[in-house]
């Protein structure tokens, strides 16, 4: 698929893009292939577009909100994309980011850590607006049939054996916006998504495929959770065991349980970046930390 093609469909299926509006796009130097794609499909929409490349540095992690970003985010567009690299060290500042776009209650975002130009050529966002469709309604179907769950339980052959309640929690899908309690998803879509009881994960479970800000994993990561937190974890990879245990003191809530979800996008792939494996159709994931912006959080 064309690049092009697949972004405006993203935006126009996903983010209800419609002629008129207006859109920022900061994208960084490094993905400024990703961010024509995006600004092309935006102006045959007919969107009012900007794109605004941010200059990233091998060695050196983003803490704050550069200057110039600070001043584009004063205009308050009705749609943002950001398009960043997906370095685990810079997660703060991605949420730093997303808070500050978000903050209004109104400007939708399309937030892609890691995004690839191949994401829309040929994989999890490489989909027409009749794919768009068929997820979206897979995903309402799977929403009807979990929305009686009040508990999530969990084993598998590798060791894992855990369980989370849900109860009082709406599950929720990131394929279309929710204009009431949803404005803002990470591009590419296909998850169905509940946020956890905070203080309810018990358990030990063995992450054996990937990481979000690792990638691919080759040795398994076992970790142990009690009343929502994860109390300890190993492995035999001592350089992934000290990301992983990094990742989860950045601050008081990044050890605290704070998602679920399915994977069901049909062509999402099995590659480097999480952004995409955390969609594949027929997996599920758990993330950790602050779920406040997430419906039931």
């Amino acid at each position: 698929m064309d690049a092009w093609k697949a972004a405006k469909n993203a935006l126009e299926c996903v983010l209800e893009a419609e002629k008129g509006q207006s859109i920022v796009i900061f994208c960084d130097d490094e993905k400024m292939d990703v961010g024509k794609a995006f600004a092309d499909g935006a102006l045959k929409l007919g969107l009012q577009t900007r794109l605004t490349q941010l200059k990233t540095d091998a060695n050196v992690f983003r803490k704050e909100i550069p200057p110039q970003v600070m001043e584009i985010l004063k205009q308050a567009p009705d749609i943002y994309i950001n398009l960043l690299r997906g370095t685990r060290e810079e997660t703060p500042f991605r949420i730093k980011l997303t808070k500050m776009e978000t903050k209004d209650k109104r400007t939708r975002l399309g937030h892609c850590p890691g995004v690839t130009l191949d994401m829309l050529t040929e994989g999890a966002l490489a989909l027409t607006t009749k794919e768009h469709r068929q997820m979206q309604g897979f995903a309402q179907s799977l929403i009807q049939k979990l929305s009686r769950t009040i508990k999530v339980e969990i084993t598998n052959p590798a060791g894992t054996d855990i369980s989370m309640s849900v109860e009082g929690r709406p599950f929720f899908t990131d394929t279309m916006i929710d204009w009431k309690i949803m404005k803002w998803m990470n591009l590419p879509t296909g998850e169905v998504i509940v946020a956890p009881v905070e203080d309810s994960l018990e358990g030990k479970f063995v992450c054996d495929t990937a990481i979000g800000g690792i990638g691919p994993i080759k040795t398994p990561v076992k970790l142990t959770a009690r009343n929502g937190k994860v109390q300890d974890c190993s492995s035999e990879n001592q350089q992934v065991l000290a990301k992983v245990s990094d990742s989860l003191n950045m601050d008081e809530w990044s050890n605290v349980v704070g998602e679920f979800a399915f994977g069901i996008n049909p062509k999402a792939r099995f590659v480097e970046e999480f952004l995409e494996m955390e969609k594949v159709l027929g997996t599920i994931h758990i993330a950790f930390g602050n779920n406040t912006d997430m419906p039931g959080g």
